[in-house]
């Protein structure tokens, strides 16, 4: 997938959790579905060309570096006689399970040591990580978001951002595996389930029927799955559904009155 497209869904999956795990407002459904967007985006850091390993030069270089090697080395002392002939680097340590849940629970202990402004340090490292993906027009929209959440939300932001602590965790595991799961959906396939061993793998690239997957940046995830996750982006965020069957009861639904028989 490209990594536009796995910001878009890691935001739409992070609109549709933002509910089971308390974050029922609109500001802090938005906050969530922010972090899931930019951490979608950061198991490619295993590969030097991505926007998640150029987004901060020289210094997430050298951690896409760090990180290569680490996965590379955990491939070669885990790989089954059945995995295949690779370097292990890229789609493989970062792209599991086991890494979202890890990557998941530090960030939830380092925002509850660090506090307020541990959590907005994620939040904007999320939207940094989504606009080197979508482009600098993110930056802008991003800016105004903070502003509107900064006006709009209940007075008490420090309050607010220590509320989020409990859940911000969440939103990067599930950034991550949002994701594991759209590569799954390539032709190459994710071995998200990693170490589980499947079919005398230990690495075993998930993936559905040939029939359904796709191949990165060509006709199908441009024309189709990525307007669907346009649309699903804007409609998930909350009020937005219910603002628009509003609407459109008021235009095209005569009212009982005029309906009724005389």
């Amino acid at each position: 997938m490209m990594g536009r497209t796995h910001a878009l869904t890691g935001w739409c999956a992070g609109l549709a959790l933002a509910p089971a795990v308390g974050a029922g407002s609109v500001h802090q459904a938005v906050v969530f579905g922010a972090t899931t967007a930019g951490f979608a985006l950061l198991p490619d850091l295993d590969h030097p060309g991505a926007s998640a390993s150029r987004l901060f030069g020289w210094l997430t270089g050298m951690l896409s570096w760090v990180l290569r090697r680490v996965s590379a080395a955990l491939y070669a002392l885990t790989k089954g006689p059945r995995d295949e002939k690779v370097t292990g680097t890229h789609r493989h340590m970062s792209h599991t399970v086991l890494f979202a849940a890890g990557l998941g629970a530090l960030t939830a202990w380092g925002t509850a040591k660090g506090g307020p402004w541990a959590v907005f340090g994620v939040v904007v490292f999320g939207l940094l990580l989504a606009e080197g993906a979508l482009g600098d027009w993110l930056l802008p929209v991003s800016a105004a978001a903070i502003g509107w959440w900064w006006y709009t939300a209940p007075p008490d932001h420090a309050a607010q951002l220590e509320q989020i602590t409990g859940w911000l965790g969440f939103a990067v595991a599930a950034g991550c595996i949002a994701h594991c799961l759209g590569d799954a959906l390539t032709e190459s396939g994710c071995p998200f389930l990693f170490p589980l061993p499947i079919a005398g793998e230990t690495w075993y690239e998930l993936r559905p029927p040939k029939f359904l997957r796709f191949r990165t940046g060509k006709k199908v995830e441009n024309r189709l799955i990525f307007p669907v996750f346009v649309i699903a982006g804007i409609l998930l965020v909350p009020g937005v559904w219910q603002a628009g069957e509003a609407t459109f009861q008021r235009l095209f639904v005569p009212p009982a009155s005029q309906t009724a028989n005389p």
